[in-house]
């Protein structure tokens, strides 16, 4: 596996972890259809969470979340409402979060999530 693929591999580990100590209960992880991927899928109470996760050992490209932008949240909030129908929790309320990890492998990655982007 390259050294990327490692990184945003340990990333979305690192994610699934804080989200479930922030309270979230993750229901799958890696979700495919035809129209994409959702990184991990998760409920909050009675909310359907669909989270994008950004990995990135350093700032030197920009931040993590930046590479969020209006077409990745629409195909997001799509993804989202496609599994919804495919699972059958259309009456759920969903949202799209965002969740950012910086990790040079020196010290503790830095956790950042933000609730209900391009909202």
């Amino acid at each position: 596996m390259k050294a990327k693929d490692l990184l945003g591999s340990r990333g979305e580990d690192l994610a699934a972890e804080y989200l479930v100590n922030a309270g979230l209960r993750i229901v799958e992880r890696n979700w495919r259809c035809p129209s994409g991927e959702i990184d991990v899928v998760a409920l909050e109470g009675e909310t359907l969470v669909i989270a994008e996760v950004k990995t990135r050992s350093s700032l030197a490209f920009g931040h993590p979340f930046e590479a969020i932008g209006e077409a990745k949240l629409r195909r997001l909030q799509l993804l989202g409402a496609e599994y919804a129908r495919e699972h059958g929790c259309r009456d759920l309320a969903r949202r799209v979060d965002a969740v950012s990890v910086l990790d040079d492998g020196t010290g503790a990655p830095v956790i950042e999530h933000l609730k209900g982007v391009g909202e």
